[in-house]
């Protein structure tokens, strides 16, 4: 997006000026709203050239520019881009590796992140979909508390997928994260320190050995 024309760059007869607090003034001709914008020390900007007469506006447009540029990396700061993860398995799955598998989906729901689960199908595995399926639902229902079922499954070529998108946003998820880290460090500044009491036992040991 160009940049507005300003002060002398403004070739037009006149204008519709406004006010630096957005007051209407009227239709003036551009030289008067150039002598008026040098009076109060402000530049004359072009905010809507395609409106009959253009509209200008009086203001700072160094300072207008540095706010805008702040609030728009302010902006970009605080978006938080949901990443979508992928986790594959296969429709004869063992439990071990199943249980690992969900490990890896609950912590990505629990740090807002969408997940992409994909059921792979080998040869003749390929006639029984109905196993991926049930794979499939399997998993939304372990996983209920954190996600839910955003895309249901579908068949993709070989693959069946099925998309789970978590239930806190990424933002929220992310805040428990830094909240439960700062708790965890000002426990373990919190704990005694027990590193005497053994020495005390080993001290105490030779002189019940000399008793007996």
């Amino acid at each position: 997006m160009s940049e507005p024309r300003i002060n002398d760059r403004i070739r037009v007869p006149e204008v519709r000026l406004v006010g630096p607090n957005g007051e209407q003034v009227g239709i003036v001709r551009v030289e008067d709203a150039l002598r008026l914008a040098a009076e109060a020390d402000l530049d004359l900007v072009e905010v809507a050239p395609m409106a009959k007469p253009p509209v200008a506006k009086l203001m700072d447009y160094g300072k207008y520019k540095y706010e805008a540029a702040m609030k728009a990396r302010e902006a970009r700061k605080n978006q938080v881009n949901t990443v979508i993860k992928e986790i594959k398995l296969r429709p004869k799955i063992d439990p071990h590796d199943y249980g690992t598998k969900k490990g890896h989906v609950v912590r990505f729901l629990g740090g807002g992140d969408k997940v992409k689960v994909t059921i792979m199908f080998r040869g003749r595995e390929q006639s029984r979909p109905e196993l991926g399926f049930r794979l499939l639902q399997r998993l939304a229902e372990d996983v209920a508390e954190l996600g839910t079922v955003e895309s249901q499954p579908k068949q993709d070529g070989r693959n069946m997928v099925m998309v789970l998108a978590p239930t806190k946003k990424k933002a929220q998820a992310m805040a428990e994260q830094r909240r439960r880290r700062d708790e965890a460090k000002d426990q373990s500044a919190s704990e005694p320190d027990v590193a005497e009491a053994p020495e005390a036992a080993t001290a105490e040991a030779p002189e019940a050995a000399d008793a007996g």
